[in-house]
């Protein structure tokens, strides 16, 4: 039986229990966009219980996730989530509330290993098979806080990193997942079905994870908050790797205050004894004298502010927003849309510096795919060592390059390993030249990765005064396509992939109803100062709640249908059985004169840098 078999056999059951809710209608859900403070508010007044809350969920992810046009976010949902949130009622009606999740459901990407019932196969069969023995530190943190486990998402099959030629949201085990805006529509990934739950109201938050790009382009894709830690504030102990230099565990939520709220509960603020990170600082700060802080925070909401813009520094990049190959440029309404995504910095009191007229190159580390590559192949073994009961248990990348082989109809039947098999010939030694990358070595790559971020990241926001640098997240969702794959034409999260430093990509706006968003970037751990900004981006410009997931077959879903088709039964209906939705808010005012800034020139190929974006 598979995981998601299981799933649904766990949803059946349910709907049949006498204290399954009545069916809802989409628009009718009655926790729609309703925030942790707001059902925190309602569990300690009595007027709903946790066990209340998660089968409203769980039955949302029946009407609008497994049926067959639906998103299909889930990958397994947790037979143990209501005993879970039985316990979290049991404990509050004693008196012990354990943390600020408490009765939460949230979901967690199929990475991340939780010490239960559930698989953790980075969506490989190579990994399914007997579960996990020990939760994530990620996993654990959420269970001490007596948050509700409620499932896993499905992903891009090894968060996107075994093909140049992989579709985000495609898992062998889990299918594809689709955008709540147009199920027709990617959901970038890795993290696709995070981002896609979290914006579809299946959960109150998720947790995905970030190498470069796997939080913030789903938050952008499918118009939530994404915001990507610093690495090593949130432990990768029990996350299915790709690299133990740029991999961190992220959140997505509706809105900056949930994802403020939930970094606290998730976070390491001294070491765990499980991931030498938690006790460091990211490439970009060793060796610069920099040590980690001892007054992280332990709750970020506190730096929420609906005013957070006002006298607020920022600087602008453009570079690459023209997009990655000269042969597919950016369209006019999208760069029309980042200008006046933009403009509403300025209106909300911000002042812009321009870092592109300034020299400064924030395209991405040049050693960064080497350093990833040279990563796995290590990281990826390590992590096989802590699994039994698996097909690749206590093996290499070797092996799970031989399962795919032995089972091609499954794992590849639309792209091959092409990554799988460079990161398996490289060198074994971190000095030894890569001849696939031009000789350089890994330290070398190393070097390089943390001389961009230092002269260029570090040295814009220091030299320039600024609080955080900004751009355009990625370009809106594309229409997914099994045989060509994806359509990324930019990407911003290199700018601080290389040197582990954070991201908050928040909602900024929407061409023709698919959402669009901006990243807040800044140095380690410097979440405060980015979650201040991006609230008081959101509290200024209020972007998703003026474009909300419609579940549309297809989004543009007006003016599309020709003079035989207007009065067909069924015109602009949403998935899933809802009501017809109204057409999404028109795209943002183009700015007259916006023109995108051509990209640098890099060595990277434009197959290697669209690889880098959704890792």
């Amino acid at each position: 039986m598979t995981p998601r078999m299981a799933g649904r056999i766990l949803v059946t059951m349910l709907l049949l229990s006498p204290l399954a809710a009545r069916a809802q209608s989409d628009d009718g859900f009655p926790f729609l966009e309703s925030t942790v403070a707001q059902l925190q508010a309602e569990m300690a007044s009595g007027r709903l219980t946790s066990e209340q809350l998660t089968r409203a969920y769980i039955e949302r992810i029946h009407n609008l996730d497994s049926n067959a046009n639906g998103v299909n976010a889930i990958i397994e949902l947790n037979p143990d989530a209501l005993a879970m949130a039985r316990k979290a009622d049991d404990d509050r009606s004693h008196g012990k509330v354990l943390g600020p999740l408490h009765g939460i459901p949230v979901l967690l990407k199929a990475n991340v290993d939780t010490g239960d019932r559930m698989q953790t196969t980075a969506g490989s069969f190579a990994l399914h098979g007997v579960p996990p023995m020990r939760d994530s530190t990620v996993a654990a943190n959420l269970r001490a806080g007596d948050a509700v486990i409620l499932g896993k998402t499905n992903l891009s099959e090894w968060a996107n990193f075994r093909s140049f030629e992989s579709i985000s949201g495609w898992s062998g085990i889990g299918g594809q997942t689709h955008n709540p805006y147009g199920i027709d529509r990617n959901p970038c990934g890795s993290s696709s079905g995070s981002g896609a739950a979290a914006s579809a109201n299946f959960a109150t938050v998720s947790l995905g994870t970030e190498t470069d790009g796997s939080v913030v382009c789903p938050g952008n894709a499918n118009g939530v908050v994404g915001l990507k830690p610093t690495i090593g504030l949130t432990s990768r102990a029990g996350v299915v790797p790709i690299s133990h230099t740029q991999d961190t565990v992220g959140v997505h939520a509706r809105t900056v205050a949930d994802a403020a709220v939930t970094l606290g509960v998730i976070q390491s603020r001294t070491s765990d004894g499980r991931d030498p990170a938690t006790g460091g600082v990211p490439l970009g700060w060793q060796g610069t004298g920099k040590t980690r802080p001892t007054n992280i925070p332990t709750d970020y909401t506190k730096f929420l502010d609906p005013n957070g813009l006002k006298g607020a520094v920022l600087g602008i990049t453009r570079q690459g927003l023209n997009g990655f190959d000269s042969f597919v440029p950016t369209p006019a309404p999208v760069t029309a849309a980042v200008e006046a995504a933009f403009k509403a910095l300025t209106d909300a009191g911000a002042t812009l510096v321009d870092l592109d007229a300034l020299g400064y190159n924030l395209s991405g580390g040049p050693g960064e795919f080497e350093v990833l590559c040279y990563d796995f192949r290590n990281d990826v073994r390590a992590y096989f060592a802590t699994r039994s009961g698996v097909p690749v248990a206590g093996g290499t990348l070797a092996d799970a390059i031989a399962f795919n082989s032995a089972h091609a109809a499954v794992e590849m039947p639309y792209f091959n390993q092409d990554i799988f098999d460079l990161c398996n010939s490289m060198a074994p030694g971190p000095d030894d030249p890569q001849p696939a990358f031009g000789a350089v070595t890994y330290n070398q790559a190393l070097k390089s990765d943390q001389d961009f971020t230092v002269t260029n990241v570090d040295a814009a926001l220091n030299a320039q005064h600024l609080d955080a640098i900004v751009s355009a997240t990625d370009n809106p969702a594309w229409a997914t396509d099994l045989l060509f794959g994806d359509h990324f034409i930019f990407g911003t999260s290199s700018i601080a992939a290389a040197g582990g430093y954070p991201i908050v990509q928040v909602p900024a706006g929407e061409v023709f109803g698919v959402p669009l968003g901006i990243s807040f970037f800044g140095t380690a751990f410097s979440e405060p100062k980015l979650i201040k900004l991006a609230s008081g981006y959101e509290a200024f410009t209020h972007s998703r709640a003026h474009n909300l997931p419609t579940f549309a077959a297809t989004v543009p879903f007006d003016h599309i249908k020709g003079p035989l088709q207007q009065g067909a039964e069924g015109d602009n209906q949403t998935q899933s059985g809802a009501p017809a939705v109204s057409s999404p808010a028109q795209g943002a005012a183009p700015v007259a004169g916006a023109a995108a800034v051509a990209a640098p020139n890099q060595a990277a190929s434009a197959k290697t840098k669209k690889a880098l974006h959704h890792l």
